[in-house]
């Protein structure tokens, strides 16, 4: 597929004109970045993985019946996606106490958490993307109190889909984000899922050993990120033939 005009760069992908209208091809980059972006790295391969990861995990919630914004995926680095207007929240759904959640409750890491619990980050680089409220969504009119309910039980489909298939294969989930579109058919609104499901979003641990499979390797410089991610690809059967091993991280300075 021609390279088309670029419609928006973020930390870990592109975005271009589709072939069709409503349509954008997303490429991923092998950038990494942690704490808004103050630490980066350029990791030979992520890319490559995590198109495949979310190509798998997209093209598992569609087979259920959960929507979303995954077409096909074009070659090693591009999918095919459906155009949408991305809410601008970030749905993160926590099985497990970790990260942010353990620092500002004082819940001790790797605590089980009674339920899951479902959270909502207004999507601001500058403002640190915080948490807010639905009291927040509704009176700033990011969404209206039915597009949250739909959005809680997409993210619910969403958790119980990604914990059966990482447990399958001795993985954790313990928490995960998830970004949210609308799309219209004709004059009817409907929400899918959007953005990537990759372990870029997710926070996935060994069941026996506790090791970390996610970004938090890189965000506590706990090893090599692309053996993370390669490991998770493995277990899933969905590395490609030819790619086996990352090479070393070069820095960005």
């Amino acid at each position: 597929m021609a390279r088309r005009k670029k419609l928006y760069e973020g930390k870990a992908k592109i975005l271009y004109e589709g072939p069709e209208p409503g349509t954008l091809v997303q490429y991923f980059k092998d950038d990494a970045t942690a704490f808004n972006a103050e630490k980066k790295d350029v990791i030979d391969g992520k890319g490559v993985l995590n198109n495949r990861l979310s190509e798998y995990f997209m093209t598992g919630l569609n087979n259920i019946g959960v929507p979303t914004h995954f077409i096909k995926r074009i070659n090693m680095r591009e999918q095919l996606i459906r155009q949408v207007e991305i809410i601008p929240l970030e749905v993160v759904v926590r099985n497990v106490a970790a990260g942010s959640l353990s620092k500002r409750l004082g819940i001790a890491e790797g605590t089980a958490l009674p339920r899951p619990i479902i959270e909502f980050y207004y999507k601001d680089d500058a403002l640190g993307d915080p948490l807010v409220t639905e009291e927040h969504i509704i009176a700033f009119g990011w969404a209206a109190q039915q597009d949250l309910d739909d959005m809680v039980a997409l993210a619910l489909r969403v958790n119980d889909f990604m914990s059966g298939v990482m447990l399958a294969v001795g993985i954790r989930l313990v928490d995960f984000k998830i970004e949210i579109g609308r799309v219209w058919d004709n004059d009817f609104q409907r929400l899918i899922v959007a953005d990537e499901i990759s372990p870029d979003s997710c926070r996935l641990w060994d069941m026996e050993t506790g090791q970390k499979l996610d970004k938090d390797v890189f965000r506590r410089d706990l090893g090599n990120l692309a053996d993370a991610y390669t490991e998770v690809a493995r277990r899933l059967g969905v590395l490609p033939s030819n790619v086996t091993h990352a090479t070393k991280p070069h820095l960005i300075n």
